[in-house]
């Protein structure tokens, strides 16, 4: 029996390229029954040469082994974790492609995952697994303002609020309930709109409040045009929030609007 060519791979890749295609583009080949190679199965030596990319999968990986985040751009950072989710495919170009189509690599996580799946070499597999990852990215920043107090971790307050509003394609209203010593009792989406608009309703706001016993709130919602700019429409809703809760000592801490780039506090701007 004639030996088959010796295959080089590492414990995620295969060492060479198929042109039949994969259901499961993550499919991990390490789980497919192992058969030896024969003189009629062995593969010709073009086919089981390490592709090209193999050597830059493992530079990169040094690299940040040894320098960190620091040493890679955005799109190298995509790439790394691209490998595990595509161990078959060369995934630089689909990284670079992912951050031209959304912009930034928070847009990419921040992306629906039906847009994600329209970028060449994303299956809806890749797409669930990266808003799974950006769904840990928000938990953990959740984590970091549950069970303490809200305005003296501000900084944590903006990014999860930017971490879980900033690429939403359409307006959402989210309210922060605080307790008396204005910690965080529940966050809460009560509103989802167009492109441009949410309807609120303050009556529905302060009800809530009331039913989860908090004394202070913080209004936030996303502007999906980019542009944090206060309209006067939020402006003006945010003032009658604030009576209708001052009626029942509730207080209204702030109202911040998110974009992709930025936010905009209304309290900073001494508008409310």
């Amino acid at each position: 029996m004639a030996k088959g060519p010796a295959a080089t791979s590492s414990d995620d890749e295969l060492p060479f390229a198929t042109e039949e295609p994969v259901a499961d583009e993550r499919l991990f080949f390490g789980d497919r029954p192992h058969k030896p190679p024969n003189a009629r199965t062995a593969l010709p030596a073009s086919l089981s040469a390490p592709e090209h990319y193999h050597g830059h999968r493992e530079r990169l990986r040094d690299r940040f082994r040894e320098q960190g985040d620091t040493a890679l751009a955005d799109y190298e950072i995509l790439e790394l974790l691209l490998f595990r989710l595509i161990p078959r495919r060369d995934t630089k170009p689909i990284a670079k492609a992912l951050i031209d189509r959304f912009g930034s690599l928070s847009g990419v996580f921040g992306a629906p995952a039906a847009l994600l799946t329209e970028v060449k070499g994303v299956g809806e597999n890749v797409a669930l697994d990266l808003k799974l990852i950006s769904t840990v990215a928000h938990r953990t920043l959740k984590s970091e303002i549950r069970s303490k107090q809200v305005l003296s971790s501000w900084s944590s307050v903006i990014q999860y609020c930017h971490a879980a509003m900033a690429h939403e394609t359409r307006e959402q209203f989210r309210i922060l309930f605080l307790d008396k010593r204005n910690v965080l009792i529940a966050d809460e989406v009560q509103g989802r709109g167009t492109v441009d608009h949410t309807p609120v309703y303050p009556r529905e706001v302060v009800k809530r409040a009331l039913e989860l016993s908090a004394t202070a709130i913080i209004l936030v919602h996303n502007h999906p045009s980019g542009d944090p700019t206060p309209s006067r429409a939020d402006i003006d809703m945010t003032k009658v929030i604030i009576e209708a809760a001052k009626a029942l000592d509730i207080t209204v801490h702030d109202h911040i609007i998110i974009g992709k780039d930025g936010h905009v506090s209304l309290k900073g701007l001494k508008l409310i």
